[in-house]
């Protein structure tokens, strides 16, 4: 794949493809937080309503790996462009959806984007830097979801509570849109590699360390959404705080991913395993005391603040899956993030399980730390039966442009 314009700042083609993951972060978590509300409006109960945040997550396991693969052949730029358009229409239909089920598709078709422009993203912000700062790159276009954490969620749960939980998707939908201009003005002119083909993509599901790499985010990760699905309700039920309050620490957890994210890549571009080790380590402990720290506002917005800087983890592990997948890089890069949705499946539903059993709504966090120190069983086998350090040239295969 080539580039034929070089005159855009990378840093404008970053903030670009960052837009794209603050309306995507916005609308992830925010849902979450929004599940009351639409819960009541479209006559349903709490628990029938998470079936729409498990529909998003189901359209993102599938929509990954299939667009991926059949759009191995279409040109980088335009792709992405496709992918929001398709992303900023799901969220308006969301926004408008008369009833449960119609609600249900939308939020699934909104998913299916989501994984693809998070791979293919971050191999073009890859593309675009020296080798030795890749991680430092992807961690850039992921500072949109981090930032969203920050400002797009709160928003978006306040816009629900005093417009409407439906201006919540609106604004969504209207970020994709301005996602899609964006990419469309700044992302460079490129041809699909003449080489790709759907078989190729299909390559990276024969590497086993592909798999670990995926299983490391899928189950280590999964502590972290364990933790956030239930935040809101522990904040009130046994933190005590006004739901006027539950935005703040909502943001906490956005300032400690979007501090990871600009601290962890520096270290992960040179030590890479042993960075997705320490994310590993640092979440297990911080989920293990968020069970104490619930006592108290002030623990808890400490508390969750660290476990979000753990999310640094996404990060690091899209750059081992450069290394890892050898010529496939469209479809490793995307099942990056259906990885991670199994995690937002798997977290809140182990989670769930342990609340419903009785041990309390702070139980999510041993649930958690659980699932960290599984991940970080399934990072000591990926280490011990990687071969030698793969070479640092996934981005080059890709396309590598230095501008």
């Amino acid at each position: 794949m080539t580039s034929e314009r070089k005159s855009v700042p990378v840093g404008l083609v970053h903030l670009a493809l960052a837009m794209g993951g603050f309306a995507i972060g916005t609308t992830e978590f925010a849902t979450m937080s929004l599940l009351p509300y639409f819960a009541h409006d479209l006559r349903i109960d709490e628990p029938t309503a998470g079936h729409v945040i498990s529909a998003y997550a189901l359209g993102v396991v599938v929509g990954a790996p299939l667009i991926a693969v059949l759009s191995a052949r279409v040109a980088r730029r335009t792709l992405l462009v496709a992918l929001m358009g398709l992303f900023a229409l799901a969220n308006g239909l969301s926004a408008l959806a008369p009833e449960y089920h119609a609600m249900l598709a939308f939020r699934f078709i909104s998913g299916l984007p989501h994984g693809a422009y998070f791979g293919i993203a971050a191999l073009v912000a890859a593309s675009l830097v020296p080798v030795e700062r890749r991680t430092q790159a992807v961690g850039r276009v992921m500072l949109g979801l981090t930032v969203a954490t920050i400002l797009g969620v709160p928003m978006a749960n306040w816009l629900g509570q005093a417009a409407g939980w439906r201006w919540g998707f609106a604004v969504v939908a209207f970020m994709a849109t301005l996602t899609a201009v964006l990419v469309f003005l700044f992302a460079p002119r490129d041809r699909a590699d003449a080489g790709a083909s759907p078989l190729r993509e299909l390559g990276a599901l024969r590497s086993g360390q592909v798999w670990l790499t995926l299983a490391i985010g899928a189950i280590g990760f999964g502590g972290l959404f364990s933790v956030y699905t239930y935040l809101a309700t522990t904040l009130m039920a046994v933190t005590g705080v006004s739901a006027h309050l539950v935005p703040v620490v909502l943001a906490c957890f956005g300032v400690g991913m979007t501090f990871g994210n600009l601290v962890v890549p520096r270290f992960a571009d040179r030590w890479q395993m042993a960075s997705a080790c320490a994310c590993l380590v640092w979440t297990a402990i911080a989920l293990a005391l968020y069970t104490v720290a619930a006592a108290h506002f002030w623990s808890i917005a400490l508390d969750v603040m660290a476990i979000g800087f753990g999310g640094a983890l996404a990060t690091v592990l899209q750059t081992r899956l450069m290394d890892v997948a050898g010529d496939a890089q469209g479809l490793a890069a995307a099942l990056n993030h259906a990885a991670f949705n199994v995690a937002n499946a798997l977290g809140p539903w182990l989670g769930g399980m342990a609340i419903a059993a009785g041990y309390g709504w702070t139980s999510t966090g041993w649930v958690g730390a659980a699932l960290a120190v599984g991940g970080l069983l399934v990072w000591g086998v990926s280490l011990a039966t990687a071969g030698p350090s793969p070479v640092p040239s996934g981005a080059a295969r890709a396309g590598h442009v230095v501008h």
